[in-house]
């Protein structure tokens, strides 16, 4: 009986989990890497950071979500290379993983368009981190100005 493709995923945003959820069922070997054990739904990290919702509301456990896949297996990873001659992608701990088809869906990161000195001022958005920190600092914000109007004298 001959071997089953493998498919590797680099990336659980929308693009691999999308790919991963398509084939689930199919006769391929599915093995979805991401840094991070979560799906984030990133449309919604805005409200994180406004303190509306709470990380949890807006992201959900990889293996949950394709619980009901049997084909596709996920991996907390981060890929640090690939030899695609070899087909083999390369992980930050070591390990190797083989693969007949690959799939690189690692997302996006913000850019300040040459002005890294930026980023201290101007957070990107792009992860539930982001949005904490975000949301840190609004709420500073806001207990600062809360002091500093408390110490003005009555009129």
């Amino acid at each position: 009986m001959p071997e089953r493709p493998r498919l590797v995923i680099v990336g659980g945003g929308f693009g691999g989990l999308y790919a991963a959820k398509t084939l689930s069922g199919e006769a391929v070997d599915v093995t979805l890497i991401d840094r991070k054990n979560h799906h984030t739904f990133q449309p919604l990290l805005y409200q994180v950071a406004l303190a509306v919702l709470s990380p949890g509301e807006i992201a959900s456990p990889l293996r949950h979500i394709l619980r009901d896949a049997p084909n596709v297996r996920t991996l907390l990873g981060e890929v640090i290379g690939f030899d695609t001659e070899a087909r083999r992608v390369t992980l930050k701990d070591g390990a190797q993983l083989a693969y007949d088809y690959l799939i690189v869906a690692a997302g996006a990161r913000h850019a300040y368009f040459g002005h890294d000195d930026w980023a201290d001022d101007a957070p990107g958005l792009k992860t539930i981190e982001d949005a904490v920190e975000i949301r840190r600092r609004l709420l500073l914000a806001f207990e600062k100005a809360e002091r500093d109007r408390s110490r003005r004298p009555s009129p």
